[in-house]
């Protein structure tokens, strides 16, 4: 079936999934694209409320057994488009805590993985907790910040390399890596 051995659900709240990228990777790998496609159960979500809507009806899906994954690809997108400005900052944060415990109670009911990709946002005078060291710190603020038990955040490094930084976990220390994406998907730099 795949690396987890299971099927994935891929929620794009951006457009900007591509199958055609799916197919690539399942090639650099020897694996039948048609079949590594298949265990990718994908929908767009077009605002925050179908987005939790999806969320929602996942569990539904995920009974089956079949699943080892749910990605949120980009988990504030809609937020920030649905709940602009600072009169509207609880009542996104308030939909945002909800959707977020429903991701880690369906975590937890269905022994998946959940894995969110986020935007992030320039902030000069933000707390080290939240902030890199280049003032850049992550959308969603502490709601999100303390719904997500593992925070990772990528950047780029020299040339094709990039840096995956684990910046917060409950059993891990602190740790820089370097990888780089090509045909195979994200590999080691020194590959």
């Amino acid at each position: 079936m795949g690396g987890g051995e299971g099927k994935v659900a891929y929620i794009d709240t951006e457009g900007t999934f591509r199958p055609e990228r799916i197919k690539q990777i399942a090639e650099g790998y020897e694996l039948d694209p048609e079949s590594c496609l298949a265990n990718v159960s994908y929908a767009r979500a077009l605002n925050s409320e179908h987005q939790m809507e999806l969320v929602e009806q996942l569990g539904e899906e995920l009974s089956s057994g079949d699943y080892r994954l749910i990605v949120v690809d980009s988990i504030m997108a809609n937020f920030r488009v649905d709940y602009c400005g600072r009169g509207e900052l609880s009542e996104r944060q308030q939909k945002l805590n909800q959707h977020l415990f429903k991701l880690n109670r369906l975590a937890e009911e269905f022994n998946v993985a959940v894995f969110l990709t986020n935007q992030v946002q320039s902030d000069p005078g933000a707390s080290a907790l939240f902030a890199s060291a280049d003032g850049r710190k992550p959308i969603g603020g502490h709601v999100l910040a303390h719904a997500s038990a593992t925070r990772i955040l990528l950047r780029k490094g020299r040339g094709d390399e990039r840096v995956a930084k684990l910046q917060d976990s409950p059993d891990m220390p602190e740790k820089e890596c370097v990888y780089v994406i090509g045909e195979k998907g994200i590999t080691d730099s020194s590959d």
